[in-house]
């Protein structure tokens, strides 16, 4: 008995351990989390004991020297055994590369039709990068990035040392030739190959960043190229970290709320080009395989792309403080590329873009890159403005002022919404004619149980005009989504970018005339925002003159909502694009002269001779008439039942 009753609580313990484990293993997604959370800690380590091997390297060079300097020796030693010394220390610290781990920095320029790019010997990459064809809104040279902190390393692990090549020396090569020059102008119509080689010990065995300038192109072709370095480099190294970070700078005179100023991607595994929240500080971390990153601002962006693809990344975005007083974000990325462990000579090709946020321009590489410009998220106002940014380029490529340009694009589009209007405005013409019919029916069902017949009364009043109760609302609600489609047009243009016009200087931002302390989150006057206010303010009134909405009551309270609505425009768009407030103005001055049209086109004598000839004949009811007939009759039997 004894026995068996072990035996059981053998079982029970069993069973009890068993399910334990069973149900305290993790889940696949938390053991996808542990495996980030171990590879993000390995990362740590890895960067970690490349610090810690500096300044381990750092003190041991340090004591050593200074062992030497108190010592009888020091005094006796030759500059040449001095020099063997500190070359042992280097090796130990950076081994095959400890050749490049010494020099003085160095910079060349290579200049096309677009760009100035400034290369350093120091990490090998671009210091800077200067658009051309572009100032600042207070007319200085544009530059990408600030060059005081910008960043890009390559940094793997190599002979038990981890490597990050912003701490090494490289040479210039021009042509796959060494070079000795200075700075350099590409040929009109021409490109050259600029490279920055990071040399060893073993001149067969190097990194190199090769560069491929186009004269009349704002991309340009990168290449990170390792040679000979198959037993250098850890032969489990599938992938090498990239990491690229810059401080952007302020470019424009205001910032619209709408730049989305932020670290934007595209995924390979569904296409869809996303961003970092760009309202605050941001991380995020993809998994899946990208095709490119790009560091955007509203204007201009700085891309890097992956001819094939980059297998993860980690992106960031915050503001912090900074002693540049052009400051405007940081924005960093840690990508991981990938690396043939079997090749004796690897290629990762890329590319850089560093230009305009120009629709036609970005679109062109065919990468998805245009879809940064935030013309809209929901699609149809999107389409929209593809439609609206072929018409404004046709009217631009006359060389017109684009003052001249807004208004002729404004002209086509209240041409293309004319009809829309007109149906909106002939449907207010017999709204007033039958003002008196409808007041008689509210007065003859008053309470709010008769609600049902005064409908059904509205609805008959209503066909005998040959009217349908969607046909003044549903006009305007169709000519929204292009209303709105402009609203994201012109703030993104960059086309108005320093375009004048009449005393606005530059159609991008604010027109001010007027400079005051800051009061209710205001400190200038917009004179095309003022105006665009004053005509808004008259169309407002003359529309509320025609429809007689201060006779009627209930209308009243909407009626100064109305009127508030100018002012609320005008606190928002005080900050925004010139360019944005004169076309609203446009579309309130022509929109009184369509009112004017309108007028004449409709007689309300004639409308009202038609209501009454519509009156006489046969009236067929529409389906939804008779469901609403049915409904009162079901709602008139209730009622009895319930007496």
């Amino acid at each position: 008995m004894n026995n068996k009753n072990t035996l059981i609580g053998f079982i029970l313990i069993a069973a009890i351990l068993f399910g334990w484990m069973y149900f305290m293993s993790p889940s696949k997604e938390e053991l996808a989390k542990q495996q980030h959370i171990q590879d993000s800690l390995r990362q740590v380590r890895r960067e970690q004991m490349a610090l810690d091997s500096l300044r381990l390297a750092e003190q041991q060079q340090a004591a050593a020297l200074a062992q030497m300097a108190d010592s009888t020796a020091m005094a006796e030693m030759d500059s040449a055994t001095l020099a063997q010394h500190k070359a042992n220390a280097l090796t130990d610290q950076f081994g095959i590369f400890a050749a490049s781990a010494q020099g003085e920095e160095r910079t060349w320029t290579v200049e096309s039709q677009l760009h100035k790019l400034t290369f350093s010997s120091k990490g090998g990459f671009l210091k800077q990068v200067e658009l051309k064809n572009y100032k600042t809104y207070d007319s200085l040279p544009l530059i990408s990035f600030d060059t005081a902190t910008s960043k890009f390393d390559l940094s793997f692990l190599a002979q038990n040392r981890v490597i990050n090549t912003s701490n090494f020396y490289f040479q210039p090569y021009k042509n796959g030739r060494p070079y000795t020059g200075g700075d350099i102008t590409v040929a009109e119509g021409d490109s050259l190959v600029f490279a920055m080689r990071l040399l060893t010990q073993d001149p067969t065995k190097y990194i190199e960043y090769v560069y491929t300038i186009h004269d009349d192109n704002y991309m340009l072709d990168f290449d990170i190229r390792t040679v000979g370095l198959k037993d250098v480099i850890a032969n489990n190294a599938d992938y090498l970290s990239l990491d690229w970070a810059v401080d952007l700078m302020k470019q424009e005179k205001s910032n619209d709320r709408f730049a989305d100023e932020s670290v934007y991607y595209r995924s390979l595994s569904d296409n869809k080009v996303e961003h970092l929240d760009a309202n605050k500080d941001d991380v995020e971390t993809i998994n899946n395989k990208l095709k490119w990153i790009s560091f955007k601002q509203r204007f201009f962006c700085n891309v890097i792309v992956a001819k094939d693809e980059f297998l993860n990344a980690k992106m960031t975005v915050q503001t912090h403080k900074s002693g540049n007083p052009r400051y405007l974000k940081s924005m960093s990325t840690n990508i991981s590329v990938p690396y043939n462990i079997t090749a004796e000579t690897n290629t990762i090709p890329m590319q850089l873009y560093f230009g305009p946020n120009h629709f036609k321009t970005l679109r062109s590489y065919g990468l998805g890159l245009q879809d940064q410009i935030n013309l809209g998220n929901f699609f149809l106002i999107r389409w929209i403005n593809y439609g609206v940014i072929a018409v404004f380029n046709w009217l631009s490529s006359y060389g017109w002022n684009y003052g001249i340009v807004i208004l002729i694009l404004t002209i086509l589009i209240k041409t293309l919404l004319f009809p829309l209007a007109f149906k909106s405005y002939k449907s207010s013409a017999i709204t007033r004619v039958l003002k008196p019919e409808m007041e008689a029916i509210n007065a003859k069902y008053p309470k709010e149980e008769d609600a049902m017949k005064k409908q059904q009364a509205v609805m008959n009043l209503q066909r005998q005009a040959g009217v349908s109760p969607a046909s003044g609302c549903l006009p305007a609600l169709l000519q929204f989504p292009i209303l709105i489609a402009i609203f994201r047009f012109f703030p993104a243009s960059i086309e108005l970018r320093q375009q004048p016009f009449l005393w606005a200087d530059d159609l991008s931002t604010y027109d001010s005339i007027l400079e005051f302390p800051k009061f209710l989150g205001m400190d200038h006057l917009s004179l095309f925002t003022l105006l665009m206010t004053i005509t808004t303010f008259i169309y407002t009134y003359v529309n509320n003159k025609q429809m007689d909405v201060s006779s009627n009551p209930q209308m009243k309270p909407m009626m100064w909502m109305m009127y508030l609505m100018p002012i609320m425009f005008f606190g928002i768009f005080n900050n925004y694009s010139a360019g944005l407030s004169y076309y609203y103005m446009l579309v309130n001055i022509i929109t009184f002269i369509q009112m004017f049209v309108f007028r004449k086109m409709i007689d309300e004598n004639k409308v009202r001779a038609t209501i009454e000839a519509n009156k006489k004949k046969p009236q067929k009811k529409s389906n939804f008439q008779k469901r609403l007939e049915e409904a009162q009759k079901q709602q008139a039997k209730l009622q009895q039942q319930r007496r």
